[in-house]
């Protein structure tokens, strides 16, 4: 049977390339260009006719523009007569957008999940999910890839000693409770009670940081208003040091220059979005790479029928 054929975007090209190096093969050729009006077009150089595909795009920057040269390549791929389409999706945006909380507001990310399915995709690999019920918005196999299976071999590494990890919000539980079971350590929580449109109180419901390494835990960093608040509040309860980690470094506006001023030591991140250089380098941040994490899921669904 025929290897499967690799596929990018240009959303995150280091990443592609990593991924099918840990498969020892390399990216298949296509072509894109941008017309002076902002249209693109693109091309699929390769034969793809009666093979199975793997297509990977991040969409944590720019998506609206890589969201729709995803569904391009998609729908080249399709008419290509690719066997079988598997879109590696490194991170799921609009994922926070996931039900209706007041009447005339879409589901952003069942609209997302219905575009991939009816451009052509037959299955999904996504990592950290922001809302797991975004799964159920497929009728196709979604393979939820946890990026802890890669982080959590690296804070070890670090030798930081015993920790209490803390949910910096109601919405981080979950995985704080993982990284808690995993790490054998204790779980704190943060509650934030919003005041207004401008201003949250936030304070430690649950749990005990006082002369501890605190270890906060979120999928996702944004603004890093969040992690940076949580982390203030960990200080002035005699925290010893206060260690973060976030799977996906949106990292947008000022939220290096809120990091570099608080009280987090390191913001452990992985490279499901790319990172700019200067962010990638900055002494507070460390990165840790997801392409054995995803290169691994390839080689299971490519050597059976279920990924395990």
């Amino acid at each position: 049977m025929p290897y499967p054929l690799f596929f990018s975007g240009s959303s995150h090209l280091p990443l592609a390339k990593e991924i099918v190096t840990c498969l020892n093969g390399s990216l298949s050729d296509r072509e894109i260009l941008h017309f002076p009006d902002g249209e693109i077009s693109l091309e699929i150089k390769d034969s793809v006719e009666r093979r199975d595909v793997f297509l990977l795009q991040s969409l944590g920057k720019d998506p609206h523009f890589h969201i729709f040269e995803m569904l391009m390549l998609i729908d080249a791929l399709k008419r290509a007569s690719a066997a079988s389409i598997t879109l590696v999706l490194p991170y799921f945006v609009y994922a926070r957008q996931d039900r209706i909380n007041k009447p005339g507001q879409p589901i952003t990310a069942k609209l997302l999940a219905n575009l991939m399915t009816r451009a052509g995709i037959n299955q999904l690999i996504t990592i950290d999910l922001h809302s797991e019920q975004i799964e159920g918005f497929f009728d196709i196999p979604v393979f939820h890839l946890l990026s802890s299976q890669v982080i959590i071999p690296h804070y070890r590494s670090l030798c930081l000693g015993s920790c209490v990890v803390v949910a910096p919000d109601k919405g981080a539980i979950k995985i704080a409770s993982h990284y808690a079971k995993q790490l054998d350590a204790p779980l704190a929580l943060i509650d934030k009670e919003r005041i207004d449109s401008y201003r949250v109180k936030m304070r430690l419901f649950l749990g005990e940081v006082k002369d501890q390494t605190v270890l906060l835990t979120d999928d996702m960093c944004s603004t890093a208003g969040t992690l940076v608040n949580a982390a203030k509040i960990c200080e002035e309860l005699g925290a010893k040091r206060i260690i973060a980690l976030a799977t996906h470094p949106l990292l947008a506006g000022e939220a290096m220059k809120k990091i570099e001023n608080s009280p987090i030591e390191m913001l452990i991140v992985t490279n499901t979005i790319p990172l700019d250089e200067a962010i990638a380098n900055h002494p507070k941040i460390r990165t840790v790479s997801i392409a054995p994490l995803v290169a691994n899921a390839i080689k299971k669904i490519i050597n059976g029928p279920k990924l395990q």
